[in-house]
């Protein structure tokens, strides 16, 4: 049963690192895209420019927000399943074979990858209307 256990969590952590693989490299390239777009549209004159230019620009900020919200809750179920796991490791007598120093480093990079999306957010809105 505990074999049982330790592989449904290591799927769940799995599967997790692929959803917020997915969240960061959405909003990274949604990012990107939105200061492309906006960049290229913002020297135009027309009446249209600007309106088109927000509407992007608010696609630009609800997406980030899930991506940063769906970020923070794979943070919080990683933490959940591997302080599981190091109770089972600890059970069975084995924790000394995982550092729990890894759970803060975990918690680092989500971090570092929320701060990323973030940052690219802005610059993808503030840059097309600087040069506007």
């Amino acid at each position: 049963m505990i074999q049982c256990g330790h592989e449904h969590i290591i799927t769940e952590l799995q599967q997790n690192t692929r959803t917020d693989t997915i969240f960061t490299i959405t909003a990274i390239l949604l990012n990107l895209v939105v200061l492309a777009i906006n960049s290229g549209m913002a020297g135009g004159d027309e009446s249209y420019t600007t309106i088109v230019m927000t509407l992007f620009v608010a696609v630009l900020v609800v997406v980030n927000l899930v991506v940063i919200f769906g970020l923070l809750k794979g943070k919080q179920m990683r933490s959940k399943l591997i302080s599981g796991l190091l109770k089972m490791y600890k059970d069975q007598g084995v924790e000394g074979y995982y550092d729990p120093s890894l759970l803060r480093n975990y918690n680092t990079r989500y971090n570092f990858f929320m701060l990323v999306v973030v940052f690219m957010g802005l610059i993808a809105i503030a840059v097309p209307f600087v040069i506007r």
